[in-house]
């Protein structure tokens, strides 16, 4: 795949290539396409959260009562 970019992102690309440590440009676009997939994926979750039905409180009692859980599991 090649990709045309106008000068000044082109410059850009280069600059964040050579000041963050990437060997190449692709190297570059690749770490942006990972953070963009997380990001989408992210949403997806964030999304699929809000149209949940509502569960119980997520206040102090819940957190209490999900460390008790996971004290519980480590005796294991």
């Amino acid at each position: 795949m090649n990709i045309s970019l106008p000068e000044p992102l082109k410059s850009f690309v280069d600059e964040q290539v050579a000041s963050r440590g990437y060997g190449t440009s692709s190297e570059y676009v690749r770490e942006l396409i990972r953070k963009d997939q997380d990001r989408q994926r992210l949403r997806a979750l964030l999304l699929a959260g809000v149209s949940s039905p509502e569960r119980e409180p997520a206040d102090g009692a819940y957190f209490e009562a999900l460390r008790g859980r996971v004290r519980r599991s480590n005796r294991r």
